[in-house]
């Protein structure tokens, strides 16, 4: 959700900062804005648009130099995509500009003193207040100026501040929505995401919440908002700027859907022991003996990662005979929930900085509990708070929709599983067979893709449909389920997901033959049972898609799958249907990478 990209040093700054927003409109978006300075020009000179980062780039003036400058792109929370509600926002007195990402809390009482003290508001945003309690601030430098505003400020943000006064500097600030630095060569850079910054330097440091920085040409220097010197040590970030083009492919959704074999082999590499039939995750910093003692695994995660999440805890219980079941965090983190100390909780998000996730994680370590995380992009909040986790090495993922993400978290839960598993009662045996299993996905990935012209074909016959159905049972739940939500994201096509054991309690209404149904159907002791759910769909008429890994006599159309080992059966199962979703989406003419009202990384509530 929105987008920070800032720059302090010898370059022309606008190109720059351009070339960044568009870096980052896959995190969704609804308007756009630069801000610009220079040690030689007076003043700040602002340009927004509602709109794509394009139409920004249209209004540019030719004569629009600097060599500082930071520029956002906007997803609406307070007032609707406009010019005047794009950020950056500035002070009446045109000194002050702010770019944020989050929501202040208290922004109506804030607003309501600032008003009653003779301040005119342009916009309907929480950020204006912010840009006016700096510009009134009595302190005498910029950093301690931010620092007065933030003490009167609840809520979440990721700021970057320019002053006219201090034209030497940009003050960012973060509290729960991510902000990153970038080192270069007598210049700095600041963004939202690293997506802005692998084009121009892969060093880079994240600030923790609570904390702030001061970016010069030169240097940078990073405390807290109370003012206490931090620490910061630079890392080097593995992703490089080509990983974020599209590469020959229409839209980033095909690409990364094509990637997942190569994604696959990538977190499986350098982890597989088959001395021991284990697996090697030293990121765990769970040794034996704790392993053993974990009575209970809860998985935290939202949307995608939820869906993950599930067919994790599937696994671990499966594999590790643990207890295991997964809960969205956003429900998790408001219901006082039990917090056992011999529960191993894991915190699922791809981006590593989801907000509920990171709340959620918060709370759970303020109590004491032991967290894992599952996240992708290394050194995220997520991974700096938890005791020990897995990256799952997707590469970026650029696309709104996540597809090679779900499926490498899915193989990182696999991995967890097993290694738990051995750890505790799994034999030699059925190590040896998961590991076998996990060797053989992405060949098995590969061969699923070259079925792509046949799911072109049917997702045309089904782009028609108002609604469509998703069933599965136990193991093909979640893949229903995850399957049900990329149709709707990428699609806009309503769809539900439905255990195939609850048909005749309720759904078995709802089937006719204008309701497509896919079904879940994986070769395993519950085969005859998904039988019986499509003879009851057929029964009525209804429509059937089958995903198997043979032809089932009821569907209308099957989808083969190769067949795995039965527990790892869920992470092919739902490939098919993410090319099911896009050439669905694409035969509406949707905007597939940029869904509406979605945004890749939620760092709001």
């Amino acid at each position: 959700m929105c987008g920070i990209v800032g720059y302090i040093g010898r370059r022309d700054v606008a190109p720059l900062l351009l070339e960044g927003l568009q870096r980052l409109e896959y995190r969704g978006y609804d308007s756009a804005g630069i801000v610009v300075s220079s040690p030689k020009t007076a003043g700040l000179k602002m340009v927004k648009a509602k709109g794509r980062v394009r139409d920004l780039e249209a209004k540019v003036p030719a004569r629009f130099k600097g060599t500082t400058g930071i520029a956002h792109t906007r997803w609406a929370t307070h007032g609707a995509p406009s010019d005047v509600n794009a950020h950056p926002h500035m002070s009446a007195d045109l000194k002050v500009a702010v770019v944020h990402n989050g929501i202040i809390d208290n922004a109506s009482d804030l607003r309501r003193k600032l008003e009653a003290d003779g301040v005119e508001f342009l916009s309907e945003t929480d950020t204006e207040v912010l840009v006016h309690l700096v510009a009134r601030a009595q302190a005498e430098k910029l950093e301690d100026k931010v620092r007065e505003a933030l003490r009167v400020v609840e809520g979440t943000y990721g700021i970057a501040v320019m002053h006219a006064d201090f034209n030497d500097r940009i003050v960012v600030a973060r509290n729960g929505s991510p902000v990153v630095l970038g080192i270069g060569e007598k210049e700095m850079f600041v963004a939202s995401d690293i997506a802005a910054l692998v084009a121009h330097t892969r060093q880079i440091v994240t600030l923790d919440d609570g904390e702030m920085a001061t970016l010069k040409a030169d240097d940078f220097r990073t405390y807290t908002t109370e003012g206490t010197r931090t620490t910061a040590e630079p890392t080097t970030v593995e992703w490089e700027a080509a990983s974020y083009d599209m590469g020959g492919h229409d839209t980033y959704m095909h690409k990364e859907i094509h990637e997942q074999a190569d994604a696959v082999d990538r977190v499986l590499r350098g982890r597989i022991d088959d001395r021991f039939s284990t697996v090697h995750l030293g990121g765990l910093n769970l040794d034996a003996r704790e392993a053993r003692q974990i009575r209970r695994v809860k998985i935290l995660g939202c949307g995608t990662s939820y869906h993950a999440g599930m067919i994790g805890a599937q696994m671990i219980e499966e594999l590790a005979r643990i207890p295991a079941d997964a809960e969205p965090a956003s429900e998790f983190r408001y219901r006082n929930a039990v917090v056992d100390p011999d529960t191993l909780y894991i915190a699922v998000s791809q981006s590593g900085e989801t907000y509920d996730v990171l709340a959620a994680v918060q709370e759970l370590k303020r109590k004491g509990a032991r967290v894992l995380g599952v996240v992708n992009v290394v050194g995220s909040a997520i991974a700096r708070e938890a005791d020990g986790g897995v990256y799952v090495h997707a590469g970026p993922e650029v696309c709104v929709v996540s597809t090679k993400c779900f499926t490498n978290t899915t193989v990182a839960f696999a991995l967890l599983a097993l290694h738990l598993g051995r750890t505790r009662d799994l034999s030699v045996r059925d190590g040896k067979r998961i590991i076998e299993g996990l060797r053989k996905l992405p060949a098995q990935i590969a061969e699923i893709m070259e079925q792509e012209a046949e799911i072109e074909k049917l997702a045309e016959t089904l782009a028609e449909a108002r609604s469509m159905l998703f069933i599965g049972r136990v193991r093909g739940y979640p893949v229903a389920r995850e399957a049900s939500l990329k149709l709707k994201e990428v699609s806009y096509i309503h769809a539900e997901a439905y255990p195939a054991s609850e048909l005749k309690h309720g759904p078995l209404a709802l089937i006719e033959p204008a309701l497509p149904t896919v079904a879940i159907v994986p070769d395993d002791d519950l085969l005859e049972k998904n039988r019986a759910a499509l003879e009851e769909i057929k029964a009525r008429s209804g429509k059937i898609i089958a995903v198997a890994h043979q032809e089932q006599e009821k569907a209308d159309q099957t989808v083969l799958v190769p067949k795995n080992e039965d527990e790892l059966d869920p992470i092919l199962m739902g490939i098919p249907l993410q090319l099911l979703a896009y050439y669905t989406a694409k035969a509406l003419g949707r905007d597939i990478d940029k869904p509406r009202n979605l945004a890749k990384s939620v760092t709001v509530e």
